[in-house]
Order: structure tokens, then sequence, then C-alpha cells
């Protein structure tokens, strides 16, 4: 029993943000999108995903510098952080909330941006609200606007469950609508959090080699809440 109730604790850390993780519904072209820049085919400096909390902006940001290989990639979590200097040549850099940024910041972004695009690098945003109506100074702005800038649309609550079956069948594992069902009544609705519990849920079911069922979903919940 010790060592079912470690493995629940192992088990209930949430994966790396990655886009086999991302449950892309209506934004598959942003993703698509993302991909190719990861790898280095896209000729856009900068691309911009914008969408209200819960669309998946951060998530999508650190998947995409986590996908890149063979050249440097950076991740921000906040612009004030953002060093203007590259990691290297042709980096790519994520900077989130970029609406968010203070006057600093902002100098520090135009910079940025001018220096990847002389190394043909690639800069890649997020922000609350589209190019055209961020709160920052004409020229960042414009230079944010060259690129492409994709609208993230969250899941509908209709739309969960069937996204929910299409994961689990990329795992490899069937997914019941009870189980369906309990996730939505008895946990968070937010995809990153749905998704979250679903790849623990199927590392714990081939831990102990059962199926995913709700009885499963309630004991790995109840060990989970036991060794908090």
């Amino acid at each position: 029993m010790r060592l079912v109730q470690q493995l629940a604790l192992e088990l209930a850390a949430n994966e790396p943000p990655s886009f086999a993780n991302f449950v892309a519904g209506r934004n598959a072209e942003a993703v698509a999108r993302l991909i190719a820049a990861s790898r280095g085919e896209s000729g856009e400096t900068v691309v911009m995903l914008w969408g209200p909390p819960g669309s998946g902006r951060t998530h999508l940001l650190r998947a995409t510098v986590a996908a890149v290989a063979g050249r440097p990639a950076q991740y921000w979590a906040e612009p004030r952080a953002v060093d203007d200097e590259p990691p290297g040549p042709a980096s790519l850099v994520a900077v989130d909330d970029v609406d968010r940024s203070d006057l600093v910041a902002q100098g520090t972004l135009f910079t940025l941006f001018n220096r990847l695009q002389a190394s043909g690098g690639q800069l890649i945003v997020a922000a609350e609200c589209p190019p055209g109506r961020l709160p920052l100074r004409d020229d960042l702005r414009t230079r944010l606007g060259w690129g492409l800038a994709y609208e993230l649309h969250p899941l509908s609550d209709a739309e969960k469950p069937q996204a929910l079956v299409r994961y689990a069948e990329g795992r490899g594992f069937r997914l019941g609508a009870d189980v369906i069902e309990y996730l939505l009544a008895h946990g968070r609705r937010d995809m990153t959090s749905l998704v979250a519990t679903l790849g623990a849920l199927d590392r714990y079911s081939l831990a102990g080699k059962r199926p995913v069922t709700v009885p499963l979903l309630r004991q790995w919940l109840a060990e989970r809440e036991g060794s908090r």
C-alpha cells in the first residue's frame, strides 16, 4: 500500500506542457504553425497568440520552446524579466503576457525583436487582446503586428467530452462516458486540469494494470487526497 501511495504522489504531478498533451479543438491551425516554428520551418519573425485566460496561451508557448531542437530557445513568463539579447543565432524566444509590459519592458521587447529579425530568429508572444489593441508604444505594437496572429478559443463544455475521448484515444486507452461525467462533475473543468488528470490517471492505471474506470478514478483521487 505504501508503494501505491508513493506512486500516486508521483503520478499526480502535471505533465510538462507539450503539443501532445494540448487538445487543439478550434486551435488546430495555430498549433500547426507553432509546430512549424519549433522546427524552424516558419519564415515569420513573430507569431502572436491571443485569447482569454484558460485558452492555452502559456501552455503553447512552453510547448513550442520545449519542442525546439538544435538551436537556442527560451521562455519568459513575464515581459519585465526578458533579456533583450537572444540566447544564440537563429534563436526562438517566447514571451508571455506582452500586454502587461511597462515602458522599460517595451523597450527591451523592441530591441529583442530587431535582434531576432537580424539573426533569423523568431519571437512567439502571447496576450489577452489582438495586436491592434495592445497597450504598447506604437513602434512595438506595429512590429508585433507584422507577423501572424491567432485567436485561441477555449473549448466549450459541449466540446470537452469528445475532445477528452480523442485525447484518451491518442494515449491508447478507452475513456467511458461515465468517467468523463464524473470528471466534469467533481473536478476543475478547464482543459489543462482535465488533461493533466487524464494523463496521471492513465499512468496510474498502467501501474496497477487496471482499466480507466470510475472506481479507479475514485481510488486515485482518494489516495492523492490522503497523501496531502
